[in-house]
């Protein structure tokens, strides 16, 4: 189609400009756990004179890019926090990709693989995607009341993270519903409704992900939809462990004696808030985190029908396999008990073990 034609009409395409020295990545999305390592591929197919390529992250929550790394191809210097994870993987001299060891749930996201090289700068866009879930955050007193930096500490607190509105939209395609809207990372709110229902929107709206949009970061108050991936060296899960205010009985004595990193395992007994964390330290563990606990029972299969104290203060327990005694809905979750008193109610606790 020549120029004339195009200013005939409104529907031409933009021109794409063709790579002339950075081939086109075969897939641009890279998935990968928390933990783990990851490369993103950055290849040139020819070397420019005096050229360089700079890495760089795209944050969301604030409209900007962190570089991380900048080589000419003889050296390289790295920037900012991801700086000690980072590095070039170099296989060849044409090799510009970016490997990231210990993979961390602030990792996923959009990187740039730039080549600067004076009027023919050109780059790639790359997407680093963590297995993980998605879990609705509210605290104790009640439902609407963090803003946008409060939701994100209360996430970072409980082992997860702010989701991105990509991973609560995956969420939802997977079946979560949820009635109450919650902050995302890039300062949007949202709430995912899989049935159609008066309270949420009404009846007559297809199911999808509601939306208010960008909020008043200080002043506006939702809740949070938090995002963690998996546990750190997980392995097995013991077995339950018996405990009596805080004491472990015969019936298992080498089941907490040894645990593996990175697990989730239960307590049972009839204990308080207080002594429910003395029971996890006397074995060298602390009281399971709220995202340990999805993370234990999305990626490990943690089944339980008992419900546990949590670090912050409430009451949940992992179902894989749906059960009339086990709360009687018929899809799989984290079901959740609220925030008893601490002083008064008893239950067991889920401990947590590793980095």
């Amino acid at each position: 189609m020549g120029l004339w034609q195009c200013l005939e009409v409104s529907w031409c395409p933009a021109a794409t400009p063709r790579l002339q020295y950075l081939l086109e990545p075969l897939h641009t999305a890279v998935h990968t756990q928390r933990g783990a390592t990851a490369t993103l591929p950055c290849v040139l197919r020819a070397l420019p004179r005096n050229y360089r390529v700079k890495w760089s992250k795209v944050e969301p929550a604030n409209y900007g890019e962190n570089v991380i790394i900048i080589t000419n191809g003889l050296y390289h210097k790295n920037y900012g926090p991801l700086s000690p994870r980072v590095r070039l993987r170099h296989n060849h001299r044409y090799d510009a990709s970016l490997t990231i060891t210990d993979v961390a749930l602030e990792d996923e996201g959009r990187y740039r693989c730039q080549l600067v090289n004076g009027l023919e700068d050109e780059s790639v866009s790359l997407t680093l995607h963590l297995e993980g879930v998605v879990f609705p955050y509210q605290p104790s007193n009640g439902r609407y009341r963090f803003n946008y930096h409060e939701a994100k500490r209360a996430c970072e607190q409980q082992d997860a993270r702010l989701a991105t509105y990509q991973q609560l939209y995956k969420a939802w395609m997977e079946g979560l519903d949820w009635c109450n809207a919650g902050w995302v990372l890039d300062g949007t709110v949202h709430y995912p409704i899989i049935n159609s229902r008066e309270p949420c929107g009404g009846r007559l709206l297809l199911p999808g992900i509601r939306s208010y949009g960008a909020k008043d970061k200080q002043r506006d108050r939702f809740d949070a939809f938090c995002f963690t991936s998996a546990l750190q060296g997980t392995s097995s899960i013991p077995q339950p462990c018996v405990v009596t205010l805080g004491l472990l009985t015969e019936s298992s004595p080498s089941i907490i004696s040894h645990p593996s990193p990175g697990e989730v395992y239960f307590i049972r007994g009839h204990l308080s808030f207080k002594e429910a964390g003395q029971a996890c330290r006397n074995h060298g563990a602390t009281i399971a985190k709220v995202g340990q606990l999805y993370s234990a029972w999305k990626f490990l299969g943690l089944d339980r029908c008992d419900g546990g104290w949590l670090a912050d203060g409430s009451v949940r327990y992992p179902i894989t396999t749906p059960r009339q005694r086990c709360g009687g809905l018929p899809e799989p979750g984290v079901r959740s008990f609220g925030f008893p008193s601490k002083e008064l109610r008893t239950y067991g606790t889920y401990c947590f073990v590793g980095t």
